[in-house]
């Protein structure tokens, strides 16, 4: 759906918008929306904190009202500050660290001195105000040396705009309420989607890796019970002794964070096995402290998990790794190359039924997180070598797949946020004219309409 542009425009003497409607009027936050900023009590003032008066943070503003806050200040704080009480059906505008969020207070409330309160008592309709303050008051920031945009309560107090009467303020409200419903509606759908798609790619790769690729083939009783069936040919065994060589990480004072050097040898932990890149990450140690660490030194090949923090996550070692060592909170492993394909073991490990698991041990055992004695005791489903292949290879062209939906998916909702985005940017600064809209008699299935004409 397209919408029409206004019939006449006049120069607005903005550099970023050129023209606005004829008849929309000059406004200035100053002259014509009252707000007022709030304030935070010194931190080392208990007292100040030990009350029952509602206080706003930017916590509080995650949904689109704020009915309680989960701090709350004194009437000794309000009375040595003088804090100005910010009425019910005033609306919040955050301006500091994360700006833009938006909410309507349904309480009578103070708010800190990130938040400015637009109070319900002025000539503009707050429905409105909702969109088009995210459009101006940022542009009238300052900007940081990284970028950021600064905000004070003179700097909102300055900012300039134009805008219709009343009337039309709320009927480009009311427009823009549908309409980004109706976006927000497939947003949430592609959201869906994702999710589903990761659902299934879990339960998928879980059958594969637990019950094999052949759904003809017998099966009999592992003898395990969280892992029930498995194929009849398969074998199941203790991992420890299907490995040729084990170590866990550094323990103690042998590597510290004073240890590491700006450059030297790698250090591997976490956030390389967590996101399965090996590339990222600036830990080293010096060639001294390499020599005395070789029993923890990677090879290709090796399968890595996690024991401590994030538990349970699995990386093989790629080929061309720069040479480095294990930290703390990891565990290597060699698997016996004639009996296990590394890969295979990694896509296990990571499968629903051992994930789920892994969890139960951890929080089973005496010290936080997994140990080599929890691993070395779980008992691993092993097809035949080839079998395993084959799996690993099914897996990969399954990730190739399921990686581009969900990209599609995620696509999908990048486009719906700019066209959004686009849509209320279009409104506010009349390069669409809405005075014409109406709702639809029914509710449709969600269905996009957005302004082509921005």
């Amino acid at each position: 759906m397209t919408f029409p542009a206004y019939p006449e425009y006049k120069p607005s003497g903005f550099d970023w918008l050129p023209e606005v409607p004829a008849h929309w009027m000059d406004r200035k936050i100053a002259r014509d929306i009252p707000f007022v900023v709030g304030w935070t009590p010194p931190s080392g003032k208990d007292e100040y904190y030990d009350g029952d008066l509602p206080w706003v943070t930017i916590a509080d503003m995650t949904q689109m009202t704020v009915e309680d806050t989960k701090s709350k200040i004194s009437h000794l704080a309000v009375r040595d500050k003088g804090a100005k009480v910010v009425p019910a059906g005033s609306m919040l505008f955050s301006f500091k660290l994360s700006v833009g969020k938006i909410a309507f207070l349904t309480i009578d409330s103070y708010t800190n001195e990130a938040i400015a309160g637009f109070l319900p008592c002025g000539p503009l309709d707050l429905e409105y105000w909702k969109y088009a303050a995210p459009e101006f008051i940022p542009r009238y920031g300052r900007e940081n040396i990284y970028g950021a945009t600064l905000l004070n309560q003179e700097l909102i107090s300055s900012v300039r705009f134009f805008a219709p009467a009343r009337v039309e303020q709320t009927q480009i409200a009311r427009f823009l309420d549908h309409e980004t419903a109706r976006i927000d509606a497939l947003i949430e759908e592609q959201q869906r989607l994702i999710e589903l798609l990761k659902e299934k790619r879990q339960a998928v790769i879980s059958h594969a890796v637990t019950k094999g690729l052949d759904p003809t083939v017998p099966m009999k009783d592992s003898g395990v019970e969280w892992l029930g069936e498995v194929p009849a040919h398969w074998s199941v065994s203790p991992l420890k002794f299907l490995v040729d060589e084990k170590v866990a990480g550094p323990y103690g004072a042998s590597l510290t964070k004073a240890m590491y050097t700006d450059s030297g040898y790698r250090v591997y932990g976490q956030q390389q096995v967590i996101s399965d890149d090996f590339s990222i990450g600036d830990y080293y140690i010096s060639e001294e402290k390499f020599s005395e660490m070789q029993r923890y030194v990677v090879f290709p090949g090796d399968v890595l998990i996690s024991v401590m923090g994030t538990i349970g996550r699995v990386s093989v070692v790629p080929v061309g790794v720069e040479v480095g060592i294990i930290n703390p909170r990891l565990v290597r492993y060699k698997f016996a190359q004639r009996k296990v394909v590394p890969e295979f073991v990694k896509i296990l490990l990571m499968s629903l039924r051992y994930q789920s698991r892994l969890r139960e041990e951890s929080q089973g055992s005496t010290m936080e997180g997994l140990n080599m004695v929890i691993l070395g005791d779980l008992p691993l489903v092993l097809p035949p070598l080839d079998e395993q292949l084959s799996i690993v290879a099914f897996v990969k062209a399954y990730d190739f797949s399921f990686n581009e939906l969900v990209e599609q998916a995620e696509s999908a909702v990048g486009l719906l946020q700019e066209r959004r985005f686009a849509l209320i940017s279009a409104a506010v600064t009349g390069k669409i004219d809405v005075r014409g809209w109406q709702p639809p008699a029914s509710t449709q299935a969600p269905e996009l309409a957005v302004a082509e004409a921005v």
